[in-house]
């Protein structure tokens, strides 16, 4: 299909620094491929396992929207703003860098890895000042169910982002289907499964491949193993 991009699991960026193994859906550190730089303002896709008590020290960022799902264990984050909290699965962090902000992340625990995603979006304003957020969400709410994690707005559910982006998470039994409506015009879908495997529109997807599409107003999906799990992230192409 012109309107549409897949990147296969085993297509990504991997780097083994021994206490981290990461993958890389698009080019990030030493992983560089011109022709997966980004998917709009969909700029990292990373997927990471950290080894016990081990983690990224301080280090800054800035004018980059920063959203962190954390998938198993519990990861330690501390910032330059005074924050210092562990999340777990069922939690959405963000951070706005805007202007600048420096935080470490680590494994709260020392027996056990903390296995996560870390996703950077371009935002539409520059220099905000940094912000940082955290929620426990229902994970009940994304049984057979599209959740809203992330969004444009302060008062919508989920947190939210400079930029105007809606992410949902899913886990289905198997064979259910579902559709997803496009929030604003122009934008495009990336598709990522966490577990198990989908049918997105006509391209079946297996775990941790991601998928792309673009120029639609809707998106059919089907579940086709039990208890898959899938990230939607809607931005601006």
């Amino acid at each position: 299909m012109e309107n549409t991009i897949l990147h296969k699991a085993a297509t990504r960026g991997h780097a083994h620094h021994g206490w981290l193994d990461s993958y890389h859906t698009f080019s990030f550190a030493n992983y560089y491929n011109p022709q997966r730089i980004q998917f709009g303002t969909l700029r990292v896709l990373n997927d990471d396992a950290i080894e016990g008590g081990k983690g990224f020290g301080l280090h800054p960022h800035e004018n980059m929207e920063i959203i962190t799902i954390p998938l198993e264990g519990d990861l330690e984050h501390k910032d330059s703003m005074n924050n210092s909290s562990v999340i777990k699965n069922g939690d959405i962090q963000v951070m706005s860098a805007g202007t600048g902000i420096f935080h470490s992340e680590y494994n709260k625990n020392n027996d056990k890895p903390v296995k996560l995603l870390q996703i950077w979006v371009f935002p539409n304003k520059k220099n905000v000042t940094p912000r940082y957020d955290q929620i426990s969400l229902n994970m009940e709410d994304r049984h057979n169910n599209l959740q809203q994690i992330l969004s444009p707005f302060a008062h919508d559910q989920g947190v939210w982002i400079h930029q105007n982006a809606w992410f949902h998470l899913g886990r289905f039994d198997k064979d259910l289907e579902t559709e997803y409506r496009i929030k604003a015009k122009g934008n495009g879908v990336y598709a990522f499964v966490i577990e198990g495997d989908f049918m997105l529109e006509n391209q079946e997807l297996n775990q941790r491949d991601g998928f792309g599409i673009w120029n639609v107003d809707t998106i059919k999906l089907k579940s086709l193993t039990e208890n898959s799990e899938i990230l939607l992230m809607e931005v601006p192409r």
